[in-house]
Parts: C-alpha cells; structure tokens; sequence
C-alpha cells in the first residue's frame, strides 16, 4: 500500500506571505506540490512589491515544483490582520497610499472576497502565518501596554478571528493550522515585547478552538512549532544566526532546519491523513525541544 499526500481538488488560504523565504510560502508552495489550488493573504504595504517580484520573474526558481511547474497562486489578497473588520480600521489609514486601492483588507473581507469569486463553501485550509510585535527587542520589563497588546492582537488573536471568519465557509472537514515557537512554552532570551505571551496565547487557543470548531463544524485545527530559522522577518528580531546555530548544536539530530521542513509537515497536518490529528501542537525542530541538557555535557 502507498500513502501520499493528495490535496486534489482543495483550496488553501495561507494568510502572512510576502516573499519566497518565509514559513508561508514554503507551506504554500507544498499544499500546492500536493495538488491544492493555493490563495494567499498579503500585508498592504508589502503587496505591491510581491506582486512586481511575481510579475518580473525574480521568484521563478521559488516557484518551482516538482513537476516542471510553478507555483501560481489563484488569488493575492490584501490582509491586515490587526482588523477584524474594514470598519475597525481608521479612515486616515484606509485612505493612505499604500491602502487606498486595495480594497477591503480586513479578515473578514478576505472571506468575503473568496466567497464572492468561489462561492461558499471554497476553502478547505487555512494556515495563519502572522506575527507581530511592535516592541519585540524590548525585554518583558521594558514593554508598554500597547506593545503587549499590540503583539498578542496581531500574533494571537489574529487566529481566533480567522476561525471565526472562515470556519463557515470551509468544505467539510477542515484544516486550520497557526505557527508557534518554543517561547511559547520556554524562556527564549530577546523574543520580548509582549511575543512569548503571544505564542502561548496562540497555542491554548488553538486548543479551545479545536473542541470549539471540531464541535461547531467538523474542522480541525493544529498549531506547527518550528524550530528558528533565518528568514527576512526573523532577521529583524535580532541574534536570529545566533540562535539558528545554537538549534543545530544542541538539537536532538544536529541539522539545520529548513523552511520546507514545515511545509512538508504542514501538507500533512492538512491532508487526510492526519484526519484524527487535532488541538495538537507539532514540533518540527530535529528534537531540539525534547532536550533538557546540551550534549555537550557529554565532553
């Protein structure tokens, strides 16, 4: 018998990608290696130079599939998700250059948007891909109110308002899937701002939101906790290297993890066969976070 991963005939919205080297587009580009028709939500102010990269080619070699294919994308949608609703955001934003001509840019206008050109129900995945902190190189103690809250509103409640949203028009049998850290669960040094909160934040509700839409609709909803990894966004945070090399040394296989890594495990949280998979959090990290001592202990 042959197991494989057929996403033939699914539709996946993956909400947070803006370039080819992130989390989400390596997600993305695997849901599409495995069949899935792949529409993608993007940041206003980023959208306009994804779409020129896409349009002159510069991300053709990561676009490539298996295949001999590209990775096309059936939709770019305008997503902010620090607004629920388009009425939630401020007409002085709405009305600024790089928001103006994109339209309804809230979660719920991304649903809305789907459901207009595909009908409902259209959507059988959605993976939130979405963090920010305002003040993340801040300590803890150093952190206002407003970044605190700042990070989990983007980072965390992002995710329950996307279940809201999409829950009722995903096909039977739906997969959600957000991305967490280990911060979430252990003291990580300079993911401040309010960011750790945020993670766990997100993993426990990741939890109720897998009893609450498993019994509402039948979907299922995960979380992939991945190891660091030097992307663009990662980058800003500060000693990312540093600690992309303290992973690879202390982890329980010494490799380095890549971006296709969670891709691959993210294909197959969504695909029937991880059909009794859910309220679970997947550590994809070469075991670094079953550890409880270095190896070099050993000498």
């Amino acid at each position: 018998m042959t197991l494989g991963i057929d996403l033939s005939g699914k539709r996946a919205f993956v909400a947070g990608v803006a370039d080819d080297g992130g989390f989400g587009f390596a997600i993305a580009k695997a849901l599409a290696e495995a069949g899935a028709s792949v529409c993608v939500g993007t940041w206003p102010p980023a959208m306009n130079i994804f779409e020129t990269l896409l349009r002159r080619g510069k991300l053709d070699a990561s676009r490539q599939l298996a295949d001999g294919t590209k990775l096309e994308f059936e939709r770019i949608l305008p997503l902010d998700a620090e607004y629920d609703v388009f009425e939630d955001a401020s007409e002085e934003l709405r009305q600024s250059k790089r928001y103006r001509d994109r339209g309804d840019f809230s979660i719920a206008g991304a649903a809305a948007r789907l459901v207009e050109d595909f009908g409902s129900p259209c959507v059988d995945i959605v993976v939130h891909s979405l963090a920010n902190g305002p003040e993340v190189k801040n300590a803890l103690l150093e952190t206002s109110r407003h970044g605190y809250l700042a990070a989990v509103g983007a980072s965390a409640y992002s995710f329950v308002s996307l279940v809201q949203r999409f829950g009722p028009i995903m096909r039977p049998g739906g997969s959600f899937l957000c991305l967490s850290y280990l911060a979430a669960e252990r003291v990580v040094p300079g993911y401040g701002g309010g960011m750790s909160s945020a993670k766990a934040a997100l993993e426990s509700d990741m939890r109720l939101l897998a009893f609450e839409a498993g019994r509402k609709w039948g979907h299922r909803v995960n979380a992939i906790s991945a190891g660091p990894y030097a992307s663009r966004a990662a980058s800003a945070i500060g000693g990312i290297q540093t600690m992309v090399d303290y992973y690879h040394q202390n982890a329980a296989r010494a490799e380095l993890l890549r971006a296709e890594d969670v891709g691959h495990s993210a294909a197959f949280l969504a695909s029937p066969l991880a059909d009794a998979i859910t309220g679970t959090t997947l550590h994809v990290d070469h075991g670094y976070h079953a550890m409880a001592a270095p190896p070099s202990i050993l000498g």
